[in-house]
């Protein structure tokens, strides 16, 4: 499973890159379980992922919710909520 994750706004600031290719251990299956795995993995990540409620997800310009299940190649987009007016 090759993922592309894009990181927008602070989540981007936080992870000092604005996109990478990841290839998630066994056991993550989830959006969740990838936000989970990317807090674990480093020190930027525990920054920009210590609140996992605030992180917004969206595969292949989806939107999708903790328990979607990742595909087995595509674009993650995390980012924070977005408001506007």
């Amino acid at each position: 499973m090759a993922l592309t994750l894009s990181y927008f706004a602070w989540v981007r600031e936080r992870m000092g890159i604005a996109d990478e290719t990841v290839t998630p251990p066994a056991g993550v299956a989830t959006i969740g379980d990838l936000i989970g795995w990317l807090a674990e993995r480093d020190e930027p990540g525990t920054w920009a992922f210590s609140e996992p409620a605030q992180i917004r997800a969206a595969i292949d310009g989806r939107m999708a919710g903790a328990g979607a299940l990742l595909p087995a190649r595509g674009e993650i987009a995390l980012f924070p909520p977005v408001t506007g007016g």
